[in-house]
């Protein structure tokens, strides 16, 4: 195979010829989510309830808003991809969506109901993970100039490093305060 990618003729899809990554597929898509996922309930039921708003720096998040905003970031892949199944990010209103998932993780909620919404969520995305097909995670879309081509699978595959992206951030907050995290 090549290394660039050429498209079939689907009406309203581009489907990448070079399906190199395909063989990381939903279920390993899936199941790579639920780890990250696992790890990061870990996480919200080591630290103190009474430490939940404990914010590092200004500027930063408090713990609990940071979980929320965790259980809540799938909702832009799952606008993208499973909603509007979009080709283009061209005329996409990120403001909205970010929007929507912002005014669900400014929702007050406890620890107990923080971890029951990263679990809920968390399995709810995976689920669809699970589901989709080769074919699905290789359909491409483009930048609004119509140009640079990214898979499905590769705008997925986000979803995931994001939530790594802010674990690390919770990690240190865990040695801030005291607490010795798990290795994931």
């Amino acid at each position: 195979m090549t290394a660039t990618a050429t498209r079939h003729k689907v009406p309203g899809r581009h489907i990448a010829e070079d399906r190199t990554m395909i063989g990381y597929g939903g279920s390993e898509l899936a199941n790579a989510f639920r780890t990250v996922r696992k790890n990061t309930v870990l996480i919200a039921e080591d630290i103190p309830e009474d430490q939940y708003e404990f914010v590092a720096a200004p500027g930063v998040r408090s713990v609990s808003l940071m979980l929320r905003h965790i259980a809540y970031a799938p909702m832009v892949q799952t606008d993208m991809h499973r909603e509007r199944r979009i080709t283009t990010l061209k005329g996409y209103d990120f403001a909205a969506i970010t929007a929507k998932a912002a005014a669900e993780e400014k929702r007050p909620r406890s620890k107990s109901e923080i971890i029951a919404l990263l679990k809920t969520e968390g399995e709810r995305f995976a689920g669809w993970l699970q589901s989709l097909s080769p074919e699905f995670l290789a359909e491409t879309f483009t930048d609004p100039t119509g140009a640079n081509p990214r898979s499905r699978l590769e705008s997925l595959l986000g979803a995931k490093e994001h939530e790594m992206h802010h674990r690390a951030q919770l990690m240190l907050i865990e040695r801030v305060l005291g607490i010795v995290p798990h290795l994931t």
